[in-house]
């Protein structure tokens, strides 16, 4: 059941997930507000984390290839939009990760509060209480083999949609 401030989506396949990603992606990058924007992502493994994120990074401008950085935990890629406050998103993935403290070496507390920064956390679950600011959060549930259902929240959520229009 939809709960006040959520926006649902039902997509069927993956290009349809990381359409939904490209969009919230040119939403963000197009919307001119200050401070780092902290996105936690959770979801069973294969529900569709990463797929969004493949999008989300299109919608940012960024070229490169975005895999799951479960071996490398962090990955940094350059924000090349003129005119965008941004400069950096940052993806990290969590999954094997056992708390927190796990993310002192990876300069997290300084990535999380650069204000020219965009951090995506997979399995934000695992490092909750480290996140200072979640800004939005996307849960992602299996519905069927084929099936997703993507639920986005969060404090700053309708402040990005205003004027670029709820997809």
């Amino acid at each position: 059941m939809k709960k006040e401030g959520e926006i649902v989506y039902i997509t069927n396949t993956a290009l349809a997930t990381q359409k939904i990603g490209r969009e919230l992606g040119k939403m963000i990058i197009k919307k001119r507000r200050i401070g780092p924007v902290i996105i936690g992502l959770d979801g069973d493994l294969g529900s569709g984390k990463t797929t969004f994120l493949q999008g989300f990074a299109l919608g940012l401008g960024i070229k490169e290839k975005i895999l799951s950085p479960t071996f490398v935990i962090l990955k940094r890629f350059e924000i090349k939009k003129k005119n965008s406050n941004y400069r950096n998103f940052y993806h990290i993935d969590c999954y094997r990760l056992n708390g927190a403290d796990d993310l002192k070496d990876l300069n997290f507390k300084d990535i999380s509060m650069d204000k020219h920064s965009i951090v995506a956390i997979e399995w934000v679950e695992k490092i909750r209480k480290a996140v200072p600011t979640q800004n939005i959060s996307i849960g992602f549930k299996f519905l069927d083999k084929n099936k997703r259902e993507i639920i986005l929240s969060g404090t700053s959520l309708n402040d990005i949609i205003k004027n670029n229009g709820e997809r």
